[in-house]
């Protein structure tokens, strides 16, 4: 019997429920709500904001010295006129002559019971070189090598059929 009256409670509850929702209601209200909004006259969708188009920049100074690094002593020895200075066209280029002396940073020495070596780092590689080793495009040909640097002369041209030694050093850099 307790199921029962449960049963009609329910079932009553649901009657009630679902005559409240029945067509008697009054919706003029929404109706004349309805009405207004589509009255009033449409609105204008504002036009899209105008873009300045984007201007690529190039840059130039892709050639010059990094402003980061400080700026690279060069001293010329005076040249001497009718000079026998010029590089042997005859030598076999070494490795490291293809690249450019700039290139180049110390990283550090070797040294055993034939001699030093010096480190050098060029595009993420590093090499052994000695005294007597060329490196650089323009004849660079290692002298002198100390834990602090390495010394090295280059035959550069200074006229038609004329050149000129200049030294240059490549000192270790700390990292």
């Amino acid at each position: 019997m307790k199921h029962t009256v449960t049963g009609i409670a329910a079932i009553l509850g649901a009657v009630l429920l679902l005559s409240g929702c029945s067509g008697g209601a009054n919706h003029d209200d929404l109706s004349r709500f309805m009405d207004e909004v589509r009255a009033k006259p449409k609105g204008q969708i504002k036009p899209l904001p105008t873009f300045t188009p984007y201007e690529s920049f190039t840059y130039s100074a892709g050639g010059m010295r990094s402003p980061f690094e400080p700026p690279i002593k060069i001293q010329t020895i005076k040249q001497r006129v009718n000079s026998d200075i010029k590089p042997d066209s005859n030598r076999v280029k070494q490795f490291l002559e293809n690249f450019p002396v700039d290139s180049f940073s110390m990283v550090g020495t070797l040294s055993n019971s034939e001699g030093i070596w010096g480190l050098v780092r060029t595009e993420g590689s590093v090499y052994r070189i000695r005294v007597g080793d060329y490196i650089g495009r323009n004849h660079g040909r290692i002298i002198a090598i100390t834990e602090a640097g390495i010394q090295l002369l280059e035959i550069i041209p200074s006229g038609p059929e004329s050149w000129v030694e200049r030294p240059r050093t490549l000192t270790l850099t700390e990292q």
